[in-house]
Order: C-alpha cells, then sequence, then structure tokens
C-alpha cells in the first residue's frame, strides 16, 4: 500500500517565505533610517572599492626609498613624477622607456627561443626569459613583486595619467616614501585581512555551530568541550610561534616550492582562531530553532536531517551571522595591525596599516616630532573600525524581530 510520501508529492518547504522577505524589506528601511550605519556602509564600500583600483591611481611608488631629498618631507602639495632618482637604472629617467627597453629584451629572447635547434637549448632560453621577467621588470622595482592583475592595472594608470603623481600631502617617512601612496597600499593588504580572515572564520565557526547544535546529546557536549578547551589556550602565543616557525629558514624554502605565500598563510591563520565564538553565536541560535514548528514539519514530511540544517535552520541564522561578522572585521584588522606593530605580521616591503603606525612610532622623539608618519594610517584605521562597528550596531538593530515596524 502506498504510503502518504509516495502519494502527494514531497511540498517545497520554505517556511515564511513571504514573511522572511517582508522582514528583509523592512530591515533594509530600518538600517536606511540609520544614518549613522547606512554612511558607515558607504564609506565602507567605498574604502573597499578604492583599496582594489589603488594600482590605476597616481599615487608614487609606496616602496622606493633613499629619497634623501626628502626625508621627513612634511605634508604639501606639490606635484611629483613617479621616478624621482636615478639610482633605479632607467633609460632617460623614464618608467615608459624601461617598459619599452623591457619589452624589446624579451621579444629578442623570444625570436632566440623560436630559433633554437634543440629541445635542451630552448628550455634553456625559456628558464632565462622567466628569470629575465622577474629581474628585469621595472615595475618590481618600484612596486613589490605585483601579481599579473596588480601589473595589468598598473599599466592602466600609466596610459590614464602617466607618470605624474599626486602631491604628498600626508608628508613622507624616513625614507622618503610618500605616506599617502603607503596608506593606500597598506589598505589592500588590511582590508583583505580582515575579509579573508573573517570568511575563514565564518566557514569553520558556521559550519561546527550548527553540526553541534543540530546533533545535540553527546556530540554536542563533545564539540562544545573541545571548543571551550581552546577558548583556554592564549592564541597571540600560538600566532607568534606560528610566525616564529615560519619564518624558519626550512619552512620558507617549503612554501617557495610548493609557491605559496606566507601573507596568505597568516591570512588564514588569523582567521582559524577567530571562528570559536561564531561558533558558539550559531550553536545557540540553532539549539533554539530546531524546536520551532517548520522544523517538525520539515521531519514529520521526511527531508533528510542534511536539508533540514542546511536549507531550513542555517538561512534562519544569517542575520545573526552577518552582525557578528560585520564585528569580527574589525577585531581582525585590529589584531593583525598589533602583530604588525610587534614586527611579526606583515613584514616589509608589503605594508600595512599596523606596520606604518609603528614605522611612524619609531621616529618620534623628545626632540623633534614627526606626527604625520603615525598620525594619518592611525587616522584612516581608526576611521574603517569605527565605521565597521556603527554598520555592525545597524545591522543588530534592523534584524531584530523585536523593533519590526518601528
Amino acid at each position: 500500500m502506498p504510503s502518504n510520501r509516495d502519494i502527494l508529492p514531497p511540498p517545497r518547504f520554505y517556511p515564511n517565505r513571504w514573511m522572511m522577505g517582508l522582514l528583509g524589506q523592512d530591515a533594509f528601511s530600518r538600517l536606511k533610517k540609520n544614518r549613522w550605519a547606512w554612511n558607515s556602509g558607504i564609506l565602507l564600500l567605498a574604502f573597499l572599492v578604492i583599496a582594489f583600483i589603488t594600482p590605476v591611481l597616481p599615487l608614487q611608488s609606496p616602496i622606493h626609498g633613499d629619497l634623501q631629498d626628502r626625508r621627513f618631507e612634511s605634508p604639501n602639495f606639490r606635484v611629483q613624477t613617479l621616478v624621482q632618482t636615478t639610482d633605479l637604472g632607467f633609460p632617460d629617467n623614464s618608467l615608459r622607456a624601461a617598459f619599452r627597453q623591457y619589452k624589446e629584451q624579451l621579444s629578442a629572447l623570444d625570436e632566440r627561443v623560436a630559433q633554437a635547434d634543440s629541445k635542451t637549448g630552448r628550455e634553456a632560453l625559456i628558464q632565462e626569459r622567466s628569470r629575465m621577467a622577474e629581474t628585469l621588470n621595472p615595475l618590481n622595482k618600484l612596486w613589490h613583486h605585483p601579481s599579473a592583475t596588480t601589473q595589468l592595472l598598473l599599466r592602466t594608470r600609466l596610459l590614464l595619467f602617466g607618470e605624474t603623481c599626486l602631491p604628498s600631502i600626508f608628508g613622507c617617512d624616513d625614507q622618503g616614501r610618500d605616506v599617502l601612496a603607503r596608506v593606500f597600499w597598506g589598505s589592500r593588504v588590511s582590508l583583505t585581512v580582515g575579509l579573508v580572515a573573517a570568511l575563514v572564520s565564518l566557514l569553520i565557526g558556521v559550519t561546527y555551530g550548527a553540526v553541534a547544535g543540530f546533533a545535540g546529546g553527546w556530540v554536542d557536549s563533545l564539540m562544545m568541550r573541545l571548543v571551550d578547551t581552546l577558548y583556554s589556550i592564549p592564541f597571540i602565543f600560538v600566532v607568534i610561534f606560528l610566525i616564529t616557525l615560519l619564518d624558519a629558514e626550512e619552512w620558507k624554502n617549503t612554501l617557495a616550492t610548493w609557491n605559496i605565500d606566507r601573507t596568505a598563510i597568516f591570512y588564514v591563520m588569523i582567521g582559524a582562531i577567530y571562528w570559536l565564538t561564531m561558533a558558539r553565536v550559531v550553536r545557540g541560535q540553532v539549539l533554539s530553532l530546531k524546536t520551532e514548528s517548520f522544523v517538525e514539519a520539515a521531519t514529520a514530511i521526511g527531508f533528510p536531517r542534511r536539508r533540514i540544517l542546511f536549507l531550513h535552520l542555517l538561512p534562519n541564522t544569517m542575520g545573526v551571522v552577518l552582525v557578528y561578522l560585520t564585528l569580527t572585521i574589525p577585531s581582525v584588522i585590529l589584531f593583525e595591525a598589533f602583530l604588525s606593530f610587534l614586527g611579526m605580521g606583515v613584514s616589509p616591503p608589503d605594508v600595512s596599516w599596523g606596520l606604518l603606525v609603528n614605522e611612524g612610532l619609531q621616529v618620534i622623539t623628545p626632540i623633534e616630532t614627526k606626527w604625520w608618519i603615525a598620525a594619518f594610517p592611525s587616522l584612516v584605521m581608526s576611521v574603517t573600525l569605527l565605521a565597521l562597528n556603527f554598520l555592525g550596531d545597524g545591522l543588530r538593530d534592523a534584524l531584530d524581530p523585536k523593533l519590526k515596524g518601528r
């Protein structure tokens, strides 16, 4: 005798779908009414866009130093050029001329590769071309080994603005490097650390907490005791140990062999220590939701437990997860800045906001204070963290069902 499940097709069970849509519109309306949160969101979006297009902007080199005549230069509005010294070895002291020479050298080597008679000779020439592309690329002298995408953006910058650069409105540091350019390029590292680490904590914490809360019983107890144990570990010492380990020559060679960037490991490592609170938050939400009527209905219909968890429970926790995520990102950025301030995070010639603050404080003396070197990176980082906190508070209020309709 066929069962009811065979007679009636299982309904596509989306609990309170129209109500969730209405709540989403209502929450969006409440968020727009919160001017601090709304404007903070716009500001953060602008920061992200600017950080991505930084290579296109007419900025000076963030790493080219030894500009003795510009050491500790105070903020000014004098227009600068990209190549300011002859020590780079560019023909006619021009980046465009250096690019033309670089392309001619590569083209000549490509012709030799095409004319090579033996396979061994061709492979040797190909290896020589790779070394030449790495060592002679003029972009590597003004920017620290830019990726293929960044190189494309830098070439676009040359087409749009030539070699003209914005004035040093943030002043220069102890090596004559433009602080404005270093703040902009540092935003790419700091914001990337915050976003990647937050996403890693989101992936681990949401999955772990959802499984623990939905499984319940001894599985939940065992998984949460592991979280409690990890909470008792001072992670700052663990991170310092791992960073020291990654700086060892043996590990550097291993990472180079596998073509793994140390900075990428740094991003993931920070995110991996911020998932514990996320797991607790999601577990609490799942525990409260799994007794709701829509979960009981889905269970009675015969939906698999995995479907109930990922299609019914997790979507209903996304509001709380989103709020916590916006509050995690500033914590991660601040933690990265703390590590870079100690000299254990991002290492030169890469640059981050924490590293810039550290460099600025090192040159402050009782006799003379070069305030702009530390003040402007600190100001930009503070505004970013404040905007993230405003946005997180606004999202928390907007997604609070108790405030619906207000």
